[in-house]
């Protein structure tokens, strides 16, 4: 009496003259262009702009006009080591980290001298 999953076994069981399955590439390969493309569109782009804000950030002067990123605008009176203050209305200053800074807004005459 032969039991019905012996007989399952025998049918998934490679002949004994068939060769091996070869290796298939294919996923792998999807594997690849899927992050490349995530790379080119996601982590890219993103270390190049991180780059650009360290640079903006390197360069901050004393008299250059700032803008947050809270959106105060103000004029850079006086620049240390982590921080700045900024002048946002007379007689009122506020010391924040330089990270906090989202631009700087140079006047036209400077970027016309330095072109």
């Amino acid at each position: 009496m032969s039991h019905p999953f012996l007989s399952l076994l025998a049918d998934a069981a490679p002949a004994a003259g068939a060769a091996p399955s070869a290796f298939n590439p294919t996923p792998i390969v999807y594997m690849l262009c899927i992050f490349a493309i995530f790379y080119f569109l996601a982590i890219r782009p993103q270390s190049q702009r991180q780059k650009q804000q360290d640079a903006m950030i390197k360069a901050i002067k004393t008299g250059d006009k700032v803008i947050t990123a809270s959106g105060i605008h103000g004029l850079v009176s006086n620049v240390k080591d982590t921080t700045v203050i900024v002048k946002i209305a007379d007689n009122v200053k506020i010391e924040m980290e330089k990270s906090s800074i989202g631009s700087v807004k140079r006047d036209d005459a400077e970027t016309a001298s330095a072109s």
